[in-house]
């Protein structure tokens, strides 16, 4: 699943993301392996902003993270992840890996124009949906990727429990 959403996401190297739910760090290293390769310069390097709600994960993923050699691309923020990480936008992709009732607004706000986001969309259990969303000149255009089972994302544009 982390290749078919990184590939759906059409990543490039110095493409500027947000992950919206960090978990272990994982799929943010495979992003940042992507947007910041290491054979490239720095000045040419991508960065990946990784939001996760629960502390103890983000601290889970930041160790992680440093771990493995990617702490120079790769930014850890606790916080709500529904509500996007507007500090670093405009954002050139969007990657969240925890299903929505529907695609947050924030997240649309802090993509570029051109940008790509993908996400799952649906309810808590299953029958969701892996969607691409592009943004072009301030439209959003929606393509179903197919069917997926996620966990469902929380926060204020996340599910209610």
């Amino acid at each position: 699943m982390v290749s078919i959403m990184d590939e759906a996401l059409e990543l490039e190297a110095g493409h500027k993301v947000l992950e919206v739910g960090a978990g272990s760090g994982w799929h943010a290293s495979t992003v940042a392996e992507i947007v910041a390769p290491t054979d490239a310069p720095k000045k040419k390097w991508g960065h990946v902003y990784t939001v996760e709600v629960i502390s103890e994960l983000a601290a889970f993923a930041k160790n992680n993270i440093e771990r493995a050699g990617y702490g120079d691309r790769i930014t850890v923020v606790c916080g709500d992840g529904s509500l996007g990480y507007a500090e670093e936008a405009p954002y050139d992709r969007v990657l969240v890996t925890a299903a929505a009732p529907c695609v947050p607004e924030p997240l649309t706000d802090q993509l570029k124009t051109g940008g790509v986001l993908v996400i799952p969309v649906g309810g808590v259990r299953f029958y969701q949906t892996l969607m691409r969303v592009r943004k072009k000149d301030d439209k959003l255009f929606q393509e179903n990727l197919g069917g997926v089972a996620f966990v469902p994302l929380t926060g204020k544009y996340g599910h209610r429990f």
